[in-house]
């Protein structure tokens, strides 16, 4: 059968609110999507930050009430749907109480710090929940007031994963949508990303799902979404190895077991590596990106590379950047400019690298460090000791600016990610658009990254390993240009011959099929 309309479920969506990777997948596969003729339609808040109508929305007049009950308590929430198109996507933005007090997307502000001492900045939603809840119900009820039954709702992540269950299982809803599938894609299963809930009467009050299903749904002694949407849907995550070593490693235990738990079930989880859109970070359009020169990394043209180094210098000596700089660069021409771009974590090796910078600084390695993020104290703590101590050598630029994160991925020649675990990682793509080479640990999506191909990889997380490791990639830098010249061309043709949104979204197209065959008919 063909697939024809498709409802996206999602808490970010780049153009309009987005912290980590969800949110390029979400846009970008639903306007992959549309290109190939399907009818895309997105269901997510309407945060308090944004402003629907400036941003062309416009309000629906669709009001209906949703039962959100907790455990004592009968309870029901007005909803009310505002209307827009970006880019060929049909986006519904939900208009509630719950969603217009928030500033952030998953966590508190500093304003609401002001406004309220208990909500904490940076600390997660006390309702996070019930947020999730309500998104779904509201997307189900929709559909069911619109007239509408998508062949597949998409749901995105554990903050829309009961979506298929609440389908199949609450009387109205179940009787509904018999000729929808549900595809439910996991993009991080680590502990901290499932939106699980310890406390199950009100899982079940708030869900409206049988106990047989909270009770069936159970993790670590929580009411898991993932477990509970897995059994009525086909279930991916963002890469091929990532699914492998969820399902087949000892690396499920990043996810207290949720991979294991699955296949327990019979339930397979598939891998479908996460795509990009090339011309969004092609530095022959220096414009769009906003750096101050362009060059053609695939043509082997790397002088406006230059350019965009001396600028990032230049920059980082003046302090002219919105973000906090700790140390300084004296800029040698000769010596390879080391970059990364990553949240300063533990599950990103920020730790390992900050270990691995300091053993090849003590051994004399001439070399420049620049690295933005942010991530917990001890490891930025960590990074500006390196500063100080290897002073003129590395900077740390803590915070993020899109426009500066272009810059460091123009200005390097080599990027640095070492994580511990990595669903599929994207920066690795952005940084070979612009000719600037991967240095990645081989987890997770991180294997398409080909040692000696299209960049540099390792086995062993060991600040050792690391540091042996971006040696070798500088003994190319300085002995091998050619060969350097050659990975870069190499890795652009890469992602274009596997890794554009039109080819992987084929994959999904596939999946789609799938989730039809699994329809209770």
């Amino acid at each position: 059968m063909k697939i024809r309309e498709v409802y996206t479920l999602t808490r970010e969506y780049r153009d309009l609110a987005g912290v980590g990777g969800l949110k390029d997948v979400a846009q970008e596969l639903s306007e992959a999507l549309v290109q190939k003729g399907l009818k895309v339609t997105v269901f997510m808040p309407r945060y308090g930050f944004l402003d629907a109508k400036a941003l062309g929305f416009r309000e629906t007049g669709l009001t209906f009430p949703v039962d959100m009950d907790y455990a004592h308590e009968e309870r029901r929430e007005t909803v009310s749907l505002w209307e827009g198109k970006l880019n060929g996507v049909r986006i519904f933005l939900i208009e509630a109480d719950r969603y217009a007090e928030k500033l952030g997307i998953y966590t508190y502000t500093e304003e609401e710090e002001k406004r309220e001492p208990w909500k904490k900045k940076g600390s997660g939603h006390f309702d996070y929940f019930a947020m999730n809840i309500l998104l779904q119900k509201t997307a189900l009820c929709a559909g069911i007031r619109l007239g509408e039954r998508p062949q597949i709702m998409h749901c995105h992540d554990g903050h829309t994963a009961c979506t298929p269950a609440l389908a199949r299982e609450i009387m109205g809803f179940r009787d509904y949508y018999p000729p929808t599938g549900f595809v439910i894609t996991i993009h991080n299963a680590g502990l901290g990303y499932h939106q699980d809930v310890a406390d199950l009467p009100f899982a079940k009050a708030n869900t409206g799902l049988p106990w047989w299903v909270i009770n069936d749904s159970l993790l670590n002694n929580a009411f898991n979404p993932f477990l509970c949407g897995a059994r009525y849907a086909v279930i991916n995550t963002v890469s091929e190895q990532y699914a492998k070593e969820l399902q087949e490693t000892d690396l499920d235990a990043h996810t207290g077991w949720l991979g294991h738990a699955l296949k327990e079930r019979g339930i397979k989880l598939e891998g479908i590596t996460n795509g990009i859109n090339p011309a969004d970070f092609d530095p022959r359009h220096p414009e769009k990106l906003g750096l101050p020169a362009g060059f053609d990394p695939e043509k082997g043209d790397l002088e406006g590379k230059r350019v965009c180094r001396e600028e990032l210098i230049a920059r980082i000596l003046r302090r002219e950047l919105r973000v906090k700089v700790y140390g300084r660069i004296k800029d040698v021409p000769d010596w390879p400019l080391l970059t990364a771009v990553s949240r300063l974590t533990e599950q990103k090796g920020m730790d390992v690298l900050a270990q691995a910078l300091r053993l090849l600084y003590e051994e004399g390695e001439p070399f420049l460090t620049v690295i933005l993020g942010t991530g917990t104290p001890e490891i930025e703590e960590r990074l500006i000791a390196l500063t100080r101590e290897f002073e003129g050598k590395m900077a740390l630029l803590l915070g993020y600016d899109p426009a500066l994160a272009n810059l460091i991925f123009a200005a390097g020649d080599f990027f640095v990610i070492p994580s511990n675990y990595e669903p599929c990682g994207l920066t690795d793509f952005m940084a070979q658009l612009m000719g600037n080479l991967p240095i990645v640990r081989r987890t997770g999506g991180l294997v398409k990254v080909i040692d000696g191909f299209n960049g540099f990889s390792y086995e062993e997380q060991k600040p050792e390993e690391l540091a042996k490791t971006i040696k070798r990639a500088f003994e190319v830098y300085r002995r091998e240009p050619e060969k350097r010249l050659q990975m870069i061309k190499q890795a652009i043709r890469h992602i274009y011959e596997n890794y554009t949104w039109d080819k992987v979204s084929e994959k999904y197209l596939a999946l789609y099929e799938r989730a039809l065959a699994m329809r209770p008919l």
